[in-house]
């Protein structure tokens, strides 16, 4: 458990560069840095080598390594010059983020899930520097720890960055931030550009579980939350937890928690 001190913000924001880029620091940036790719492309430092650098991947460099970044004239696939690179980029340091550092060894470049999530802590991050008068600094503080926590997440969840595994992370992040919505096997796979067969079979292989028992698995999760914490009614919550109807929830939910919704409400609102 990292302990409470403190992880200061130094500069945060969002470039786009449409002209030819350098900038190289063999002795580091003297704070840390998490750079994200958003659009284009770009070329970066990993150890001895100059490595390509795609939307998705997000750089992470300690206050002491090497530190090289090009952006160089390209052709797009239709011949014509293209010079395109657009990145969020966060400097920061303190007590905490030094003991984050030492808490695990962390690739630096990743692929990472470019979930709505994860984007709107940069941009929430961003945003906070940008204010002029600012009573509340803290909260960049604690927007930062978090950003630190879930890339650490993330890379525990799928520390490979093979495109295989990447696809199997995108179709879980889009269940997961679409189960209060019915969808179907097709809308899964488009959503990563894929055919259903081959879906199903990398999900299977990366998680050991179907997509359609996992969907079932976060709206029961869902439905039981809403049930215990919430004043809407048993069919609202089957509903807003992505049910088409009432029986077929009432069945899947008596045959995971052993009993039926209703009794499940009062049991567990009595020992609130």
């Amino acid at each position: 458990m990292l302990s409470d001190e403190s992880c200061q913000v130094l500069t945060a924001g969002f470039s786009f560069h449409r002209k030819p880029f350098y900038s190289n620091q063999p002795e580091g940036l003297k704070n840390y840095l998490l750079r994200l790719q958003m659009d284009g492309r770009c070329k970066a430092r990993v150890g001895k080598e100059m490595v390509q650098v795609e939307a998705g991947d997000l750089l992470i460099f300690d206050p002491y390594e090497h530190y090289e970044l090009k952006i160089d004239n390209e052709l797009n696939p239709l011949g014509e010059l293209l010079i395109e690179s657009g990145d969020y980029h966060i400097f920061f340091g303190g007590p905490w983020a030094d003991e984050w550092w030492k808490r695990r060894k962390r690739p630096t470049k990743v692929k990472m899930q470019m979930t709505e999530g994860f984007l709107g802590l940069f941009r929430q991050i961003v945003m906070e520097q940008r204010r002029i008068s600012n009573p509340y600094p803290e909260i960049s503080e604690y927007y930062m720890k978090i950003l630190c926590l879930e890339v650490d997440r993330m890379l525990s969840e799928h520390p490979t960055t093979t495109n295989q595994s990447y696809l199997a992370y995108r179709m879980k992040n889009y269940i997961e931030e679409n189960a209060s919505s019915i969808f179907k096997l097709e809308d899964v796979a488009s959503h990563v550009d894929i055919s259903v067969s081959r879906s199903v079979h990398l999900f299977k292989e990366a998680f050991g579980t179907s997509i359609m028992q996992y969907t079932l698995d976060v709206r029961l999760n869902m439905a039981r939350e809403r049930i215990i914490f919430s004043p809407m009614s048993l069919e609202q919550v089957a509903e807003s937890s992505g049910f088409a109807n009432y029986t077929y929830f009432h069945r899947v939910f008596r045959s995971r928690f052993g009993m039926a919704p209703k009794e499940f409400r009062a049991i567990h609102r009595e020992q609130l």
